[in-house]
């Protein structure tokens, strides 16, 4: 069976870390696994991404972010996610519209419901079928940031504390929204207890979904 499974969280959550790992983890359970990202995943999107987290881009108005945004995702779907997802692949993807809600929607005052009005044009039907939400505090994951000299600093790296901590309570909102869909990772914890988690909460899914499917 195929799913989209998103994993989302504050910048320096460590999610873009698991991944692959847990991409390993799920070929080791016979599946075959597709990882991707956001913005980006393919040419155009990633075209999209540079002007979107360009630290010179400091004038981009929100509405504008929040549109790039929905347009790198749909391109990104209907290229790559959906491709996949037909094939029966399990889709990894760094990040999805949950992002969007809790970045344009509710750090930059945009709103939610608006936001995911925008971006339910853009993916149509195809919602995640799990997130994994890694809660880390803002100050945590900006430090980490600091001390990480291979990763890339954007434009939405050098925004304010309260923006970052405006982000978190975004998802949380989100996650008081979707608790069915959503799973909380504890991501202040070491890289291999985060891994160890996200491992557990795929596993269950996916046993769970397959249950149903046999019934």
């Amino acid at each position: 069976m195929s799913y989209l499974i998103t994993l989302e969280g504050g910048e320096g959550a460590g999610k873009t870390s698991i991944v692959k790992q847990l991409a390993s983890f799920l070929e080791q359970q016979g599946h075959s696994v597709v990882c991707t990202r956001e913005p980006g995943g393919i040419e155009i999107s990633e075209q999209i991404r540079k002007v979107i987290l360009d630290q010179a881009n400091v004038k981009m108005d929100a509405r504008t972010e929040a549109l790039l945004y929905a347009a790198a995702r749909r391109q990104h779907l209907v290229e790559k996610i959906i491709p996949a997802l037909e094939a029966g692949n399990v889709v990894l993807c760094d990040r999805y519209i949950d992002s969007s809600l809790a970045y344009q929607g509710h750090a930059r005052g945009l709103g939610i419901s608006e936001i995911f009005s925008i971006n339910k044009f853009a993916i149509d039907k195809y919602m995640p079928d799990l997130t994994l939400y890694f809660d880390v505090q803002p100050e945590v994951g900006l430090a980490r940031i600091e001390k990480d000299g291979n990763r890339e600093i954007n434009r939405l790296d050098v925004e304010s504390m309260k923006f970052h901590q405006a982000v978190r309570e975004g998802y949380l909102l989100l996650i008081d929204q979707y608790p069915e869909r959503i799973q909380v990772i504890d991501a202040d914890n070491e890289l291999e207890m985060v891994l160890q988690e996200a491992q557990k909460s795929v596993f269950a899914f996916i046993e769970r979904k397959q249950k149903e499917a046999d019934r």
